[in-house]
């Protein structure tokens, strides 16, 4: 065992002594391609922490991943927003109706601006009060992106040249009647629908509707077709056949899937 040891030393000795030797002879065994590729992956490594210790600053990452100077800088910054606490201080009736309102979760300074210098000089400072026709559709002008059942409207179309809050009380926006179509709501669907197959198929016939859900949609929703044979009233084909209505063998036919699985229900040749 010492003289392992002792053979194990000496070779790690000499290693020690001619690691410059040893190095040169593993270098050049590298290709020279490699060689030259290794050569410029140091250069960039060294430029790289050269430029992030330049362009770090030197409190970065003291309190997390952020200037430690940044907090200085917020804080310094003046004060522009009160929250809408402090507006139900003066305005109680306005609040009253909004918190029972669809604009409940819309904070007050959303539509009326930046309300801090209100807050304290009253008298002085007035705030905004939207009543062009151009500020509502911000939010409610009709896009595909935005989600089913949110209120949509096309602007060019929906009353055109009067203001929203000729019909609509802006912090409680009920429409002043109860929408007759389910496109007030579901415009993106309804479009749809509407080059689809299914465009004679009222919405109240796949969807059972609570009178309420027009006034309250999301206390009272409609619901959906859960099973297979919801769709095989029409489709299967032990009904009666219609022309142009396809009919296939629910017990061969997607077997376990809801039709709706594969098929969008809305344009359900598209699938």
């Amino acid at each position: 065992m010492a003289k392992f040891k002792e053979k194990l030393n000496w070779r790690f000795g000499w290693l020690w002594f001619n690691k410059e030797k040893v190095f040169m002879k593993s270098w050049q065994k590298i290709p020279e391609q490699i060689r030259r590729l290794l050569v410029l992956m140091v250069l960039l490594i060294v430029l790289f922490l050269i430029v992030r210790s330049w362009l770090i600053p030197p409190d970065c990452g003291k309190y997390g991943h952020y200037r430690a100077s940044a907090v200085d800088n917020i804080i310094s910054q003046p004060l522009r927003y009160a929250g809408q606490v402090e507006c139900g201080d003066c305005h109680e009736d306005h609040m009253e109706v909004k918190n029972a309102g669809y604009h409940k979760n819309l904070a007050c300074e959303v539509c009326h601006g930046p309300a801090a210098d209100h807050i304290e000089n009253p008298d002085e400072v007035e705030l905004l009060a939207p009543r062009g026709r151009g500020y509502c559709p911000l939010c409610h002008e009709y896009l595909p992106a935005r989600p089913t059942g949110f209120p949509q409207i096309v602007s060019d179309s929906h009353n055109p040249m009067k203001p929203c809050i000729a019909c609509h009380e802006p912090h409680d926006p009920k429409p002043p009647e109860t929408p007759r179509e389910c496109s007030a709501c579901h415009a993106q669907i309804a479009r749809t629908k509407s080059i689809s197959h299914h465009v004679y198929v009222p919405c109240t016939r796949c969807h059972e509707t609570p009178e309420e859900h027009k006034i309250r949609p999301r206390d009272f929703r409609p619901t959906k077709p859960q099973t297979r044979e919801f769709c095989g009233g029409c489709h299967a084909t032990q009904t009666p056949e219609i022309k142009g209505i396809p009919q296939v063998d629910l017990q061969t036919h997607g077997q376990r899937y809801v039709c709706w699985q594969c098929h969008y229900p809305h344009l359900p040749e598209a699938h």
